[in-house]
C-alpha cells in the first residue's frame, strides 16, 4: 500500500513539476518534516514549489503522506481550489460601488481574480473571496478577454451577474517585462494603484518558461522547411524538432532545437509515429504548426549544454535550500516570542497564586489573633459573667474600648485640700486600672441598661497615619460612653466584639464601631489600651 502511495506521488510530482531542482527541493522539504514533524513549516515550505494554480493539486496528492493526527491541521492550512462555480449578483448603482478590485487579462496570459474586496461591501456580503476567478459576467465567458474588455463588460448592466470558481491564488507582474507570477492570498500584499501590478510576493523558482505558440510556414518557393524532426524516448513521447538549419523558413518564424510539435493542419501530433509526421509535414506547401517552445531541449542538448543544465540546477538548488533556512530561521524566532510570552503568563500565574497565599497566611493570622484575645477575655471573664445577661456595647464609632476610671476629679473643686484629695484618689484609681498588662475590662457594678442613645465616642489615628493605631479622640457630654465613664481621650481601641483593629485605617476602625453599637444586640465588648497616666494635679484648680 505505501509503495502504491509512493508511486503515485513521484508521478504526480513528474506531470506538475518540471525543474528537477523544485523536485528535489520538495523531496528534501518532506523528508525534513518526517523528521521535525513541524506541519506550519512543511506548509510554507512547500508554497515555495507549489506557486502556480496549475500545481495546486500537489497538495492533495501529499495528503496521504501526513500522518492521521496532522491531517485536519493540513487541510486547514492548504488552499483547496474550488471546481464548483459558484453564482452571485451585485448592483453597480450602489452609493458603495461593487466593493472590490480585480486583476488579470488576456494581456497578462490569465485569468480574471478578484486582489482586493472592502469590509462590509456588496461583494464581501456576498460571500466572495480574495482568490476567487471569475469566469463568467452577466453570462459572458472572459477567457479571451481582456482587462479593459472586462471593466467595459461590467459596466453594461445596473446588476452584474458574476459567476466565480475559488483558487485560493492571485497572479502579480512586478512590470510589463516580468514574466507571470503567483501568490497564495495570505502571502498577497497589494498597493494602492490600479489594482493590476503588485510589487509583493515571492518569485515562481526554477520554471521553466514553456509556452504553446501558433507558426504559419508557406514552402511556396523553397526547397523545404529546413528542420530535421525525431521521435522522443519512451518517458517523453511525441515529435520534437531535432536540427534547424541557418537561415531556413523554420529559423524565420522562430522554431526552436527542442520545440515540440503537438499539431500540424488541425492533426494531433501527440501520439502520431515518425514515418506519419513525415508524411503530413512533407504533404501540403502551407502549414500551420503548434509547438510547445522548448518542451524536449535536455533531449539534444550537448555535452557543454547539460553541465551548464546542472551548474543552473544546483544554482536553483542551492537558492531553494537558502529560502528554506531562512523559513526555519524566521519559525525559530517566531518560536522564541511564543516561548517569551507563555513564560510571561507563567510568571504571572505563580505570582498571582503567591499572592493568594500570602493573604490566606495574613487571614489565618488574624483568626489566630482574634481566637488568642477571645481566649484572654473567656479566661478573665467567663467565669464572672455566667449566669449574668452581658451588657451592652458603649460605641458607634469603631474600635474595642477598655473602660477608664471615671473622670471625678472634675467634680467638687471647691477648696484645695478637697481638691488634692480626690486628685489623689484618682491616681490610685488610675493605677489600679491599668493592671492586666494595660488592658481593662468593664468597670464594677456597672449597670448596662442605663446606656441609652448614641455612643457619642469619637476616634481618630489608624495604620496608615502617624499615629498608627485607633485612639479615642473627644468622647460627647450625656453619650453612652460618657455615662459609663470608663474610657477617656488618648485610650487605644484594640478591638470590638472580637475583631481585631491594631492594624485597620481609621474608615475601618469607625464602621466597625458603627455597624457593632446599632447592630441590637444587648452590648458591646470592646478591648482598650489604657493610656498612659495623666499628672493629675496639672488639672486642679488651687484658690
Amino acid at each position: 500500500m505505501e509503495k502504491k502511495v509512493a508511486r503515485e506521488f513521484r508521478h504526480k510530482v513528474d506531470i506538475l513539476i518540471d525543474s528537477d531542482a523544485e523536485k528535489d527541493y520538495l523531496y528534501d522539504v518532506l523528508r525534513m518534516y518526517h523528521q521535525s514533524m513541524d506541519l506550519p513549516v512543511l506548509v510554507g515550505d512547500l508554497k515555495l514549489v507549489i506557486n502556480e494554480p496549475s500545481r495546486l493539486p500537489m497538495f492533495e496528492a501529499i495528503r496521504p503522506l501526513i500522518p492521521l493526527k496532522h491531517q485536519v491541521e493540513y487541510d486547514s492550512l492548504t488552499p483547496k481550489r474550488s471546481r464548483k462555480l459558484k453564482e452571485v449578483r451585485l448592483d453597480r448603482t450602489h452609493p458603495e460601488g461593487l466593493g472590490l478590485s480585480v486583476r488579470g487579462g488576456l494581456e497578462f496570459s490569465c485569468g480574471l481574480f478578484i486582489s482586493q474586496l472592502v469590509n462590509g461591501g456588496q461583494a464581501d456580503n456576498v460571500g466572495l473571496q480574495l482568490g476567487d476567478e471569475i469566469v463568467r459576467i452577466n453570462g459572458y465567458s472572459i477567457e479571451s478577454c481582456t482587462h479593459g474588455e472586462v471593466i467595459n463588460l461590467i459596466r453594461t448592466k445596473k446588476t452584474v451577474s458574476l459567476k466565480v470558481r475559488h483558487v485560493g491564488m492571485i497572479p502579480v507582474k512586478s512590470s510589463s517585462e516580468e514574466s507571470l507570477k503567483w501568490q497564495f492570498v495570505d502571502q498577497f500584499v497589494s498597493d494602492a494603484g490600479d489594482g493590476k501590478i503588485s510589487l509583493a510576493g515571492l518569485a515562481s523558482l526554477g520554471n521553466k518558461e514553456i509556452r504553446e505558440k501558433k507558426v504559419f510556414i508557406s514552402l511556396v518557393g523553397v526547397k523545404g522547411m529546413g528542420c530535421s524532426i525525431s521521435s522522443g524516448p519512451t518517458q517523453k513521447p511525441g515529435i520534437f524538432i531535432s536540427n534547424i538549419k541557418p537561415g531556413s523558413v523554420s529559423a524565420e518564424v522562430g522554431l526552436e532545437v527542442g520545440d515540440q510539435i503537438v499539431e500540424v493542419d488541425g492533426v494531433d501530433f501527440t501520439n502520431v509515429e515518425h514515418k506519419e509526421a513525415v508524411r503530413i509535414l512533407k504533404s501540403s506547401r502551407s502549414l500551420t504548426l503548434v509547438v510547445l517552445t522548448g518542451a524536449g531541449k535536455e533531449l539534444f542538448q550537448t555535452e557543454e549544454e547539460r553541465m551548464n543544465d546542472y551548474y543552473r540546477h544546483e544554482r536553483e538548488r542551492q537558492e531553494l535550500m537558502q529560502q528554506k533556512r531562512l523559513a526555519l530561521e524566521t519559525n525559530k524566532i517566531v518560536k522564541e516570542q511564543l516561548e517569551k510570552e507563555r513564560q510571561r503568563k507563567l510568571e504571572i500565574t505563580q505570582k498571582t497564586a503567591e499572592e493568594q497565599e500570602r493573604f490566606q497566611k495574613e487571614i489565618e493570622q488574624i483568626e489566630v489573633q482574634e481566637q488568642k484575645f477571645k481566649k484572654e477575655w473567656d479566661e478573665d471573664w467567663g467565669e464572672r459573667d455566667r449566669g449574668r445577661e452581658q451588657p451592652r456595647s458603649l460605641m458607634s464609632t469603631g474600635a474595642d474600648i477598655i473602660p477608664h476610671p471615671p473622670p471625678e476629679s472634675k467634680k467638687d473643686t471647691t477648696t484645695d485640700d478637697h481638691t488634692q484629695l480626690t486628685a489623689d484618689e484618682l491616681t490610685e484609681q488610675a493605677v489600679e486600672l491599668r493592671k492586666d498588662q494595660g488592658f481593662q475590662k468593664y468597670v464594677e457594678d456597672f449597670d448596662p441598661y442605663s446606656m441609652e442613645g448614641s455612643l457619642d465616642l469619637a476616634v481618630e489615628g489608624g495604620i496608615s497615619s502617624p499615629l498608627g493605631k485607633i485612639v479615642v479622640s473627644a468622647i460627647y457630654d450625656g453619650g453612652a460612653a460618657d455615662k459609663h465613664g470608663g474610657i477617656v481621650k488618648g485610650d487605644q481601641i484594640m478591638a470590638v466584639n472580637g475583631k481585631i483593629l491594631v492594624d485597620a485605617t481609621l474608615p475601618e476602625a469607625q464602621t466597625t464601631l458603627a455597624k457593632s453599637w446599632n447592630s441590637g444586640g444587648d452590648w458591646i465588648d470592646l478591648v482598650i489600651a489604657v493610656s498612659p497616666p495623666k499628672d493629675y494635679e496639672d488639672e486642679v484648680t488651687f484658690f
